[in-house]
């Protein structure tokens, strides 16, 4: 499986028309947004259309820029998948998500992060690998050097174990990866990354 995962696009139109490219040259099987799609506006207009346009497959969950509304409308309008508390299967990959940041209007608390993401998973049956979505990155990290980052993540990342983490949020440490036990943890960001399981 093959995964196009972006976060912190933060209204750029353009930039997603060539991610949407980018999804098709690499032939990939999932698009994974996780959060912070809207511009300063709130906007989230044109953001996930380039990608179903191209005949792929996209998740979203909501950062600290945008909330509910906005994701039913992506999830209503274009067919995304909303992660927010929910999971999704690909074969035999679980993915599972919480949105959301720990600042601005959108946030939850640790126990909010963990809570979420503990009821998320609890709802994966047969697979053999997982994936989890959050907007926040985990606490004690190279990843959250800059901000501290949630506990909540940190406990799910720990307690479930995932092969894969992705978050972003923090703009000065995208594109780093770093391991906590055995879950690859990556700090996706505006650059994007490809995933594959």
């Amino acid at each position: 499986m093959k995964i196009l995962a972006l976060s912190d696009i933060h209204g750029d139109r353009k930039f997603m028309q060539r991610m949407a490219q980018k999804g098709v040259d690499e032939k990939v099987d999932l698009v994974i947004l996780a959060g912070d799609l809207a511009d300063h506006q709130g906007n989230v207009e044109g953001l996930v259309g380039p990608f179903k346009e191209k005949g792929l497959e996209v998740a979203v969950l909501p950062g600290n820029h945008e909330g509910m509304g906005e994701v039913g409308f992506l999830v209503d309008k274009y067919g995304a998948k909303n992660l927010h508390g929910y999971t999704m299967q690909k074969g035999e990959i679980g993915i599972f998500g919480c949105g959301y940041g720990d600042i601005g209007v959108h946030q939850l608390n640790d126990d909010q992060f963990f809570k979420t993401l503990k009821e998320a998973h609890s709802k994966l049956h047969d697979v053999t690998k997982t994936i989890m979505v959050t907007h926040v990155q985990p606490s004690d990290t190279i990843i959250s050097l800059v901000f501290p980052g949630s506990t909540g993540v940190r406990k799910a990342v720990e307690q479930f174990q995932p092969d894969i983490h992705i978050c972003g949020h923090i703009h000065e440490t995208h594109g780093i990866e770093e391991m906590i036990g055995k879950t690859r943890v990556i700090n996706v960001g505006k650059t994007g990354k490809i995933i594959e399981l």
